[in-house]
């Protein structure tokens, strides 16, 4: 892989690769998965996980970084459907007193 790159960046002055190993685009490659929402089951199968606990234990900080955009979601979302719900209440006052 280095000397793909080295090759590349020889032909492309203006667009250069960063150094990379394989097992640095593997590595990539799962973390991106992982990160769009791919179950981790189908991102072992890819990896050549025979296990998927043990993309869980490798990958557990992008699984954690989920876990907390999930939760941010989920706030969000609350907090958006009692607002919806207190402006339909008080456009339903208003109409009954209009």
């Amino acid at each position: 892989m280095p000397k793909l790159i080295e090759a590349h960046n020889k032909q492309n002055l203006k667009a250069q690769l960063p150094h990379a190993r394989l097992h640095d685009l593997r590595h990539v490659h799962t973390t991106t998965l992982l990160l769009v929402g791919v179950p981790v089951h189908v991102a072992a199968a890819r990896h050549g996980h025979a296990d998927p606990a043990i993309t869980l234990r490798v990958y557990a900080h992008v699984i954690r970084e989920q876990a907390a955009t999930a939760a941010e979601i989920f706030a969000r979302e609350v907090v958006s459907s009692y607002q919806d719900r207190e402006q339909a209440e008080q456009q339903a006052t208003a109409v009954r007193r209009g």
